[in-house]
């Protein structure tokens, strides 16, 4: 008689770096039910990903325009016996979950949802402490540094370089071109190579950003990069400077070192964790809107000399290991 696999559900139908930032809360689940299934319900293009972080058995195919809540979960079989909710802080990702009927459901509290028992939610918590807060309060164990994902097997398509990445989830985090652009010139005159990443929809960024630094086509890796090859770039990078977007989180899972441009959220609720190989830059004072239409006035503030001070300032940190 074969006895079914215990499964366990996780939502996080968002992007690669919130994906990245919850890397910790899904270890701590994988170490906590080794005898589950671990389903995670992500967009298909974040399968690699989930599968470099170790903790992931399956990828159940969810996603939403803008990070909004999927509308449904395409679960099949027997309800799973937990479901976690690592999306947001409901009602709607509750709901959403509780549509599989799991046996036991974890998830941060909210009035409008008061089957749920879990902890409260702070809008000003670290992403990566927030997930690990949450689990902790049901008696599993979470380390907000387990962040590291392996070496790729693969070559780096240019190993040694200065990755710049101009792109970003909303243009209200998009640094200007022309000063990237500016950086670029200035790292070139120095010897170092210089390539520009960009995502699928990035195109005309990229292009805007190698023709104002006159990069050769060989370094510009617009279109978006398969995650293989990303991975590998930034892992063999000599830095990687870019907004607050997946990239920065990449950084940081690899050890490379990063310079990362804040504005309109701080750091300190999405930043890299502290350690010399990274710097975060950031003008402190009102928050703005993460989804607005212009970059935010406070990353207009950093200059493109304010970049190449701190990325001075990496030197001699400790090497990729």
């Amino acid at each position: 008689m074969t006895i079914a696999r215990l499964r366990l559900l996780v939502l996080r139908a968002l992007g690669l770096g919130d994906l990245l930032a919850g890397v910790p809360a899904l270890r701590a689940l994988r170490r906590g039910f080794p005898g589950h299934e671990l389903v995670l319900a992500a967009p298909a293009e974040l399968g690699p990903v989930a599968a470099a972080t170790g903790a992931v058995d399956r990828l159940l195919p969810a996603s939403a325009p803008g990070r909004a809540v999927p509308r449904r979960i395409d679960w099949t079989g027997p309800p799973p016996d937990i479901a976690v909710d690592l999306h947001g802080n409901g009602p709607p990702s509750h709901r959403l979950l509780m549509e599989s009927r799991p046996l036991r459901l974890l998830a941060f509290a909210h009035p409008e949802t008061p089957e749920v028992d879990g902890p409260r939610w702070y809008p000003e918590e670290h992403e990566r402490d927030r997930w690990c807060r949450l689990l902790r309060s049901y008696g599993i164990d979470a380390d907000p540094a387990d962040l590291r994902l392996p070496r790729p097997p693969w070559p780096s398509p240019a190993p040694g370089a200065v990755v710049l990445h101009p792109g970003a989830g909303a243009p209200s985090r998009c640094w200007p071109t022309e000063r990237y652009a500016e950086v670029a010139e200035a790292l070139r005159e120095r010897g170092q190579r210089v390539v520009v990443t960009g995502g699928a929809d990035e195109a005309d960024l990229v292009a805007d950003l190698a023709k104002r630094a006159d990069l050769p086509d060989t370094d510009v890796f617009g279109g978006g990069l398969p995650f293989d090859r990303l991975s590998a770039l930034v892992a063999d990078a000599h830095a990687v400077i870019s907004g607050d977007t997946g990239i920065a989180h990449l950084a940081v899972a690899h050890a490379t070192p990063s310079v990362t441009l804040f504005g309109p959220v701080p750091p300190s609720r999405w930043g890299p964790p502290a350690d010399p190989r990274h710097r975060a830059l950031w003008h402190p004072g009102q928050e703005g809107d993460p989804h607005a239409g212009a970059p935010d006035a406070a990353l207009l503030r950093l200059r493109p000399e304010d970049v190449l001070a701190a990325l001075h300032e990496l030197r001699g940190t400790v090497p990729n290991d």
